[in-house]
């Protein structure tokens, strides 16, 4: 979409439009398209409506019902943050005492509109002409376009005294071909301008992608890593007043009857190592957001559990124990890899249906699973996982909530 196709569906005929097109959307596109040009739409706007009404219904798993009067793009609506991890590093900088806040390349607006629903006074700065136009339309949907504005421009010209903190989502995507920069040196605005923020504003948060090297942390910034239903999302430096620790997982869980997930907080230095001893009865399969915080022995230490090899982060237990922070199954067989001494005892016990769940393995879990010809109406969890150094796999059952097998 250009500026010209968001200035037609920014009117009363465009809004007509995008309504049509979502009543026609979700089927074959090209149905879709004759449908809308039948009706007089020129075919860019009709493609540019289309396009919308896509992006809005896969907007909803990050924005809820907001999503339905949200102007999108593709590589926006993949970058921004989900609604309730947005709201609860809002409500963070709030309880600091955050009043005005910079969102230094706020994409579609997702962080900002956040921190203004949260009370605080809020100015994005966007590089991209039309990201920032749909940024501001957003606000002005949520009805905040009092307290969060955006102005076009260069990320690193903003006058930072102007606020009391200061957020960063660096573009991680190649504008134009929508690839992934791994190198934080090529992300916009770069690497070392968005660790210096942390020096010239009292309260700065950087978003990160979740696979960020340890090693390009500054050492006086707490790092978050944040799931959602076991969902690996996001990490996050809290730099200056806002740092509490030197590591975090938080794990977002939703429940029966929540209407926001709920928040489970796992702290510590990310730098201990957890013990080694035997499989045990109980093996838990820790959440990603621990796994990348480095605090899988943290969670070892209120599971009385140990590590069978050093290196493959699945912890083992003699008792179940409820945990937010993983999985936990009850081991019943364990043997060195064998696809044929695997297939026959999974054929004996009439298994017929299999999860794979694999750490240190090499196997394909898609290739395995045809391997195995599995014939039968009972189900199993393999967990292909190396024990020791060797190669081993694990049969056992899922534990409801980490406590006692039902």
């Amino acid at each position: 979409m250009d500026l010209d196709q968001f200035a037609a569906l920014s009117t009363a005929e465009g809004s007509a439009v995008l309504a049509a097109a979502a009543g026609v959307a979700g089927g074959d596109p090209l149905v879709a398209a004759a449908a809308l040009r039948s009706r007089g739409v020129p075919a860019g706007l009709a493609a540019a409506a289309l396009t919308q009404a896509e992006l809005r219904r896969r907007a909803v798993g990050k924005f809820g019902p907001e999503a339905a009067g949200m102007f999108l793009t593709r590589p926006g609506l993949e970058q921004a943050t989900r609604r309730p991890v947005a709201d609860r590093r809002a409500a963070r900088l709030a309880a600091a005492g955050v009043r005005t806040l910079a969102d230094l390349g706020c994409g579609l607006g997702a962080d900002a509109l956040a921190a203004a629903r949260a009370g605080i006074r809020v100015y994005g700065v966007e590089a991209d002409p039309v990201t920032a136009a749909l940024a501001a339309a957003n606000a002005g949907a949520a009805g905040l376009a009092g307290m969060f504005t955006v102005e076009c421009g260069d990320a690193t010209a903003f006058d930072v005294t102007r606020v009391d903190a200061v957020f960063c989502d660096p573009a991680r995507r190649r504008a134009g071909t929508g690839r992934r920069i791994f190198d934080p040196d090529a992300y916009s605005p770069p690497w070392d301008f968005v660790t210096g923020l942390a020096g010239r504003v009292p309260h700065t948060v950087v978003k990160v992608a979740p696979g960020i090297d340890h090693a390009l942390i500054p050492a006086d910034a707490e790092a978050e890593w944040v799931s959602v239903d076991g969902d690996l999302v996001e990490a996050a430096l809290w730099c200056g007043a806002l740092a509490g620790v030197p590591r975090r997982a938080t794990v977002l869980r939703s429940g029966t009857g929540d209407a926001v997930p709920r928040a489970h907080l796992l702290t510590g230095t990310g730098d201990v190592e957890a013990g080694v001893g035997p499989v045990r009865r109980y093996l838990y399969d820790p959440d990603p957001a621990v796994v990348r915080a480095h605090l899988v022995a943290e969670l070892a230490d209120t599971l009385d559990a140990t590590l069978a090899d050093p290196s493959i982060a699945y912890l083992y237990a003699d008792a179940p124990r409820p945990t937010p922070f993983g999985r936990c199954l009850e081991i019943v067989d364990v043997l060195p890899f064998s696809l044929k001494r695997l297939r026959a005892l999974l054929r004996e016990r009439r298994v017929g249906r299999v999860e794979i769940l694999k750490r240190g393995s090499a196997l394909s879990p898609e290739q395995l699973r045809r391997d195995l010809r599995l014939a039968g109406e009972n189900p199993a969890s393999l967990v292909l996982t190396r024990v020791a150094g060797a190669p081993t796999v694990l049969i056992g059952r899922p534990v409801a909530d980490g406590g006692p097998p039902g």
